[in-house]
């Protein structure tokens, strides 16, 4: 088997999807995508679906990308032309943890996330918060993977079930000869 070109890093808010695609962008010499800098413009205005869709379209016409995220409007498009799919299925408490200590720290750095955003404490107190959408999102996420990785017509599919399993397969992913992220 060759080395995947068109990878899909999947998982619920929190899980580490951004994390891990820039180690496999690094590690593999895969130009990294972020799906937050095509879905949000300033001010946390979402980007129109149909926008949305064009933007992924465009991104993986691409012979390589990787993409942390596929959403209700175009995850199609991405499975259609993935060659793996990796999902981080961490057990809700750890990936709600992690997404809890992330946000804490954004709203006390005041880091930009995307195309200028950053984190408030109204946002995250908000119907709309990101903490809430993990809430909701959980269980639909880990059906979703476990659906792909059961289908035999859609890319292969790794599932990690602990940041330690996928820690070790990353360890044995044979890294780039000449890397080129850009490419």
């Amino acid at each position: 088997m060759t080395a995947p070109a068109r990878i899909l890093v999947y998982g619920v808010y929190g899980a580490g999807k951004s994390t891990l695609a820039a180690r496999l962008a690094e590690r593999l010499g895969l130009p990294w995508c972020p799906v937050d800098d095509l879905l949000w413009q300033p001010g946390w205005v979402e980007v129109p679906v149909a926008e949305q869709r064009s933007r992924i379209e465009a991104v993986c016409r691409r012979d390589r990308w990787i993409l942390d995220g596929a959403y209700h409007g175009w995850r199609d498009v991405v499975l259609a032309r993935a060659d793996l799919v990796v999902g981080l299925d961490y057990p809700r408490a750890l990936s709600f943890w992690r997404l809890l200590r992330r946000t804490a720290h954004r709203l006390v750095s005041g880091e930009v996330i995307c195309n200028g955003n950053r984190e408030s404490l109204r946002s995250v107190l908000s119907g709309d918060s990101i903490l809430v959408w993990h809430v909701t999102a959980f269980g639909r996420a880990r059906r979703r993977m476990r659906a792909w990785r059961d289908d035999p017509a859609g890319p292969p599919v790794l599932l990690f079930d602990s940041p330690a399993d996928l820690d070790r397969w990353l360890a044995a992913v044979p890294a780039a000869t000449n890397p080129d992220p850009q490419a």
